[in-house]
């Protein structure tokens, strides 16, 4: 759980926390008695026992004290041995693993056991209505609500997933723990396990030893949808239809679909050549795998729960229509000695699952066992996915030999008019044949043998439901192989009607299923398993996640270069802008193809056009937005348009220009009305367009508050320059999970946007660590799920309130002016300011920590400007200086108020969502800094000729506290916010001398940077730091 999640700023009560820190903590420490050295026991103890003292003292603001005990803390680091110092950071960094652990399982025994929970549906629809909003309009919103929360593999999260899986059984372990009719013997095998899981942990290397490659991250990322997400949107379906029920009487319909989920895990190429066509063809195909594999796993549940045989005449008659076609085919191929075959592969599809439904005990929608969840674990298909007998019977579809994939693309070439694939070569009618043969002579006794584990066939016509389904898991386990051997590039023949490819397609029985259990009285049924599945499928689709691409602009307009110069007509990125418009648009009314088959292009254009083929293949179904990074002109957008053109996408992807910078953010509305008045463009637009705004880059270009305020003003003119010319827009919003890039409580950040920016629609991204923390356990993800629909639903309906006076904005701008020169005279006109940067944070070395596929520059430059903003955000986060979050803030706060604002600064804190927000994210982010911590960095790692820009910077950060504090009107940081105060000087005892140790190291490796094993504990201290600050980049 981060510090940047919604409930955090609830209040709460700490007796069950501090018992279940205790618990973790007590066993952890006997775990280490049985570990580890007892001499290094002693020193840890001593250590934390004179940090904790520290720590008071600092609390009393007795400064000479703590600074006294600190300094003991740092020489104790100085004298440990190298494998003491290791062994003490792997300690500290499990220990506030362990406290994190504790606080997210207490937000989650919160939200269990509260009577009425704020920003809840029940909570919201209730204010709504006695606001005004009619329960027409209140149900008529909710239901064409489109929020779509883009899950991306930014590299912020710092576990390995071995360990967050560890730290996801220990949570079930402390939920468990917490029932109240365990007897004495269950407490001790509680104790016992959770003492296998503390050793499991601590006898697990906790360092990544391989960056893991684009689809290791898109593995990543639909493990948390199979593990969580599939879980919670039935259950967060249930809830807002239940609320609605309540307080319109009208529940939600079934295939409403007020959330939805898409990836840039294997589709972000933008400055990562490691993301291929390839790669973006294999892990959409592996996630329509996934998809279909989940899908048949309910399917069978469902099967063994509808076994009534009343049912409605129409689902009487789909039945009949499957049996008989089913014995048409066994007497068209009785002649050919397969009918025994085949036959036994109808019986175990119609008769009772071979296999019960897990946890029969629990219903539907309860949680299940302390695996956190009720599946087997899933086997993503590889290389040895042929090996016979893995899966049990499958379709007669065989591989013949691997096509070459030398150059890393799918040969394929015949597509399928209803497939949202290429369809690869089929073999010749002998290779069928004999692949056939070979299918049915490998059933010959496996029939038998599996009619020992089935109950005996029941007459298929008793139970109609099953029939059906049956049939539907027929055809998803053909989807399913068809899906394997397209991933291993194998040739197949499948029949259209064999498998399915939409979502409609599987919906269609589903439904009549469940309008037939209506139409018989057996409503409850009904609205159970199959309603839940009926949900999945409309919000997950075929694809279980939806795969945007991204690309710079520069990229495509390289690939206009090489296109234009062999066509003879110029060099197209050398032209005017009006030109290039005058070129793509005629392009794009044309219809001839507007690149050669015989062209040769440099491999990175190559690259480029490679991915709108697979684009083409792939289909929209498969796919969500094509995202342009660094867009800043009309062109951009049209150059991607003529791609796809040139592509032959059959549907083509809505995109969506990304403004980044604040040069580009201030040109956004305008690039947009040019867009728009292009006849072509306006007449083939989505109706509803897409503009993405990012919040990293132009937070590291101009600095927090800059960058807020430029990100408000560019939504409000984007807004306005749609409305002008009658389109609706969905703003996207690239937001990561730290402050300096834009993170901050979903509710606060949707209720901060401009009046008119949320008309029902919201597209946004969460990033790294955040994933995991707001989605990791279907409990936290049914509550952010649902704080989003509730926030957008009141950003709708009840947008926030403007600034109430012209005065206000003026004065933004002028803030805003002095904090951008102030915090850019610091970062990019200091010349020393580079240096200092990689002396005092381990910037340099957060490249060994092998978290993300990308590089952590776009270019190969040693500036600031090049360098990605999550390295930037990250090594001042591990310094708990946190500077980009603040720099500037407090100069431009401190200039309003000597000009006599002091007055307009509080009413605008009092009254103006967007100033409120921004300022209190502030104030969170400085409770959380330590300028000792920071100073220590200095005195030890950085030259005596630079020390002066950390003095300097540290009084930039008190004014900045000061000032913030004024305008809030709070006496204390985080006065508003006592939780978050309470949570923080719990993790310090642990967290300073992580800190200190970080220091000792940092020493030690920058005059022996080969050693292997100062690294590893570099980045252990780096993991421990991460894990107290509960934010990364």
């Amino acid at each position: 759980m981060t510090d940047t999640t919604d409930d955090i700023a609830e209040e709460m009560s700490f007796q069950s926390f501090d018992d279940d820190c205790k618990l973790l903590g007590n066993l952890f420490n006997d775990v280490l008695q049985r570990e580890v050295d007892s001499t290094l026991m002693k020193k840890l103890e001593k250590i934390r026992i004179v940090a904790q003292s520290a720590c008071n003292m600092r609390l009393a603001e007795i400064e000479d004290s703590a600074e006294m005990l600190e300094k003991q803390v740092a020489a104790e680091m100085s004298q440990l041995t190298l494998e003491e110092a290791l062994t003490l950071a792997r300690a500290i960094s499990h220990y506030l693993n362990l406290m994190g652990i504790a606080e997210t399982h207490h937000r989650v025994r919160r939200l269990r056991s509260a009577t009425h929970l704020t920003r809840s549906c029940d909570d919201v629809f209730t204010q709504l209505l006695q606001s005004g909003v009619s329960a027409d309009q209140l149900y008529h919103t909710v239901c064409k609500q489109e929020v779509e929360i883009v899950l991306t593999a930014h590299p912020t999260q710092i576990n390995r997933r071995t360990l967050q899986y560890k730290h996801v059984r220990i949570s079930h372990l402390l939920d468990y723990n917490d029932r109240t009719d365990l007897t004495h013997e269950d407490r001790e095998m509680l104790i016992e396990d959770l003492v296998r899981e503390i050793t499991s942990i601590w006898q697990t290397d906790e360092l990544r030893r391989h960056k893991p490659t684009p689809v290791d991250e898109a593995r990543a990322g639909l493990n948390i949808v199979e593990q969580s997400l599939w879980k919670a949107v039935p259950h967060y379906l249930r809830r807002v239809s239940n609320s609605l029920k309540k307080h319109t009487g009208m529940p939600l319909p079934l295939t409403a679909t007020p959330i939805k989920f898409g990836s840039w895990m294997g589709g972000d190429r933008d400055g990562n050549p490691n993301v291929t066509a390839k790669v973006t063809r294999d892990v959409s195909l592996l996630s329509r795998w996934m998809a279909i594999d989940l899908y048949i796993r309910e399917v069978d549940s469902l099967r063994f729960e509808l076994s009534m045989t009343r049912c409605s005449d129409r689902l009487l008659k789909e039945a009949q229509d499957i049996l008989k076609a089913e014995n048409s085919l066994e007497d068209r191929h009785d002649s050919q000695g397969t009918r025994s075959q085949l036959k036994f592969s109808s019986q175990q599809s119609r008769s009772v699952p071979m296999q019960l439904p897990a946890s029969p005990d629990l219903p539907a929608c309860a949680d299940r066992d302390n695996d956190g969840s009720r599946y087997p674990k899933l086997e993503l298909p590889g290389t040895d996915y042929m090996r016979q007998g893995n899966r049990g019977p499958s379709i007669p579809i065989s591989p013949a030999s691997h096509r070459s994939t030398q150059n890393g693309n799918a040969s394929a070439s015949n597509a399928s008019p209803s497939s949202g694939m290429q369809r690869v070569p089929s073999f010749s009618s002998v290779q069928l044949t004999a692949q056939r043969k070979k299918f049915a002579e490998s059933m010959i006794g496996r029939s038998s043998f599996h009619k020992l584990l089935e109950p005996t066939p029941v007459q298929p016509a008793i139970a109609p439901y099953r029939i059906v389904l049956g049939n539907v898991k027929d055809k998803l386990l053909k989807t399913r192989r068809r899906l394997e051997l397209l991933l291993e590039d194998i040739p197949c023949e499948t029949d259209p009607w064999d498998h399915f490819e939409t979502a409609d397609q599987l919906l269609e029985p589903l439904l009549l299923c469940y309008d037939s259990l209506q139409s018989c009285g057996s409503g409850f049924l009904a609205d159970g398993r199959l309603a839940d599945l009926i949900r999945r499928v409309s919000t997950f689709g075929m694809v279980l996640i939806k795969l945007d691409l991204r690309q710079e602009s520069g990229r495509h307009a390289e690939a206009l270069d090489a296109i234009t110069k062999f066509l003879d007509i110029g060099t197209y990125s050398e032209w005017d802008e009006e030109k290039k418009l005058e070129f793509l648009t005629r392009e794009l009314k044309g219809k001839r193809p507007l690149i050669p088959s015989s062209i040769e292009v440099p491999p990175e254009v190559k690259e480029v056009l490679d991915t709108f083929r697979v684009a083409a293949e792939l289909g929209s179904d498969s796919l969500g937005a094509y995202v342009i990074s660094m867009a800043s002109n009309a062109s951009d957008v049209l150059a991607v348009e003529l791609l796809q053109k040139d592509a032959r996408l059959s549907v083509r992807l809505r995109v969506a220009p990304l403004f980044e910078t604040v040069k580009d953010l201030r040109e956004a509305g305008s690039v947009i009305r040019k867009l728009l008045s292009i006849d072509w463009y306006k007449e083939h637009v989505i109706k509803n367009h897409n503009v993405m705004v990012g919040y990293s880059d132009s937070g590291k270009d101009a600095g927090r508050f800059t960058a807020a305020w430029e990100l408000y003003k560019a939504q409000e003119d984007v807004v306005s320059a749609c409305n002008e010319f009658g389109i609706k827009v969905t703003l996207f919003h690239g937001r990561g999970g730290s402050v300096g890039r834009g993170g901050g409580p979903t509710y606060l950040a949707i209720q901060s946007q401009p009046p008119g920016s949320v008309m029902g629609t919201l597209r946004s991204t969460e990033q790294g660590e955040m994933v995991q923390a707001k989605f990791g356990l279907p409990n936290t993800a049914v509550r952010q799920l649902e704080i989003y629909t509730t926030a957008v639903l009141l950003a709708t309906l009840r947008p926030p309130l403007p600034p109430r006076e012209l005065k206000w904005r003026s004065l933004m701008e002028e803030i805003s002016k002095v904090s951008c020169q102030n915090y850019r005279s610091t970062v990019y006109e200091n010349p020393e300011f580079i240096t200092y940067f990689q002396e005092a944070t381990p910037q340099a070395e957060l490249g060994y920590l092998n978290i993300g596929s990308r590089p952590t520059r776009r270019k190969a430059s040693t500036g600031i400007g090049h360098l990605r903003a999550i390295p930037w955000v990250f090594a001042w986060t591990q310094t708990r200086f946190v500077l980009p979050a603040w720099l500037g803030v407090g100069a431009g706060l401190q200039y309003a108020c000597e000009k006599g604002h002091t007055e307009d600064l509080k009413a605008m804190y009092q009254e103006w969502p967007f100033f409120q927000s921004t300022i209190d994210l502030i104030e969170m982010i400085i409770g959380k800094a330590d300028a000792s911590i920071a100073k220590h960095y200095d005195e030890v790692l950085v030259s005596e000729s630079r020390q002066k820009i950390g003095d300097d910077l540290r009084k930039e950060l008190s004014s900045t506290e000061k000032y913030v504090l004024v305008v809030s009107g709070h006496d204390k940081l985080s006065d508003n916010n006592k939780s978050l105060r309470r949570l923080i000087e719990g993790r310090l005892p642990y967290l300073n001398p992580m800190n200190m140790l970080q220091v000792e190291i940092l020493k030690r490796l920058r005059r022996d940077d080969d050693n292997v094993k100062l690294r590893d504990a570099l980045l252990i201290t780096i993991n421990g730091i991460a894990a107290g600050m509960r934010n990364t980049g």
